[in-house]
C-alpha cells in the first residue's frame, strides 16, 4: 500500500514475496471462504441480489448496469447491503456523453488547452562548415506558423502542428494526455517513442484515432507538447477534445475545446 518505488519492485524475488504474502493474508483473513448475500439498491429500489460462496467466488455475476432513462438527472443514492460473512469490495463507474456542439474545455487541478497551426514552408538557409572548413549555405526546413481557428480551411497535403498547453496546480505523477485527431488527418510520426517536443519530454504513442502522451512526472506550472498532423481526406471534420487523465487518480481529469476543420483539394 505504501511503496517507496512507484514504478517497480526492487527485484522479481520481491514481487514473488509480495504475492506470497497477499495469498497468506487471504487464507488467514478468511477471504477465500465467503458465505454472503449481496443486494444492490438505487434510491431504495432493489436492482440485484447475488449469493457469494467459496464455490462461485471467481465466477459469480459481479456487475450491475444502469442505463438510459433509469439514470435521471439529479441526486441518486446507491446502497449495498451484505448479509453473512466475508469481505466485500465494490467499485462504481459513471460514463456520460454530451449532445452539445463545440464542446468547451473543462478542468480544475489540471488543465489542457489545444492550439492548431498551419505550417507554411519558407526558404531558409543556415551557414555551416564545409569539408575544408569553409563557410557554406545549407538549406533547412523552416515554417511560418499560422494559427487555425474553428472552421478554418486547409488543403489536402498541408502540415498542421498541434500544440497541447498543460497547466498543473500541483506536482503530479503518471498522467496521460490523449489528443483525438480529426478523421481526415494522419500523424506525421508513425512510430511511437520518447519525444521532447515542446517544453517537456513524454512517451508518445500513435493510434488510429488519437495520439497519446505519457508523462511520468508533471511539475507544477505551465508546459507544452507538440506534434504534427498531415491533412489528407477532403471534407469537414471534428476533432474531439484532447483529454488529461491521471492513471492512478481517476478523479483528476480535464479536456480541451473541440476543434472543427475543413480540408479541401
Amino acid at each position: 500500500n505504501n511503496r517507496k518505488h512507484g514504478t517497480y519492485w526492487n527485484s522479481t524475488r520481491d514481487t514473488a514475496y509480495c504475492i506470497e504474502a497477499i495469498a497468506a493474508y487471504m487464507q488467514a483473513s478468511g477471504e477465500t471462504d465467503p458465505n454472503a448475500e449481496v443486494e444492490v439498491l438505487v434510491d431504495g429500489k432493489s436492482y440485484k441480489k447475488v449469493k457469494i460462496t467459496k464455490e462461485n467466488l471467481f465466477s459469480f455475476d459481479n456487475k450491475m448496469t444502469l442505463a438510459g432513462d433509469i439514470l435521471t438527472s439529479g441526486k441518486h443514492t446507491v446502497e449495498i447491503r451484505r448479509e453473512g460473512k466475508g469481505a466485500l469490495y465494490t467499485n462504481a463507474y459513471l460514463t456520460v456523453f454530451t449532445k452539445e456542439d463545440n464542446i468547451k474545455k473543462a478542468g480544475l487541478e489540471v488543465k489542457v488547452e489545444r492550439r492548431f497551426y498551419k505550417l507554411v514552408p519558407k526558404k531558409a538557409q543556415d551557414k555551416v562548415a564545409g569539408d575544408h572548413g569553409q563557410v557554406v549555405d545549407q538549406k533547412v526546413d523552416k515554417y511560418d506558423r499560422i494559427p487555425l481557428n474553428v472552421g478554418d480551411k486547409v488543403l489536402s497535403g498541408d502540415i498542421i502542428e498541434v500544440e497541447l498547453l498543460l497547466e498543473s496546480k500541483n506536482d503530479y505523477e503518471y498522467l496521460m494526455f490523449s489528443d483525438f485527431k480529426a478523421a481526415g488527418t494522419e500523424a506525421e510520426e508513425v512510430r511511437s517513442g520518447y519525444t521532447s517536443t515542446g517544453s517537456m519530454s513524454a512517451y508518445m504513442e500513435v493510434h488510429d484515432e488519437k495520439v497519446c502522451f505519457f508523462i511520468r512526472q508533471l511539475p507544477r506550472g505551465k508546459h507544452s507538447l507538440t506534434y504534427k498532423l498531415r491533412s489528407e481526406i477532403p471534407g469537414k471534420f471534428s476533432a474531439l477534445p484532447a483529454t488529461a487523465d491521471a492513471m492512478y487518480a481517476p478523479e483528476l481529469r480535464a479536456n480541451s475545446d473541440e476543434m472543427k476543420l475543413e480540408i479541401t483539394e
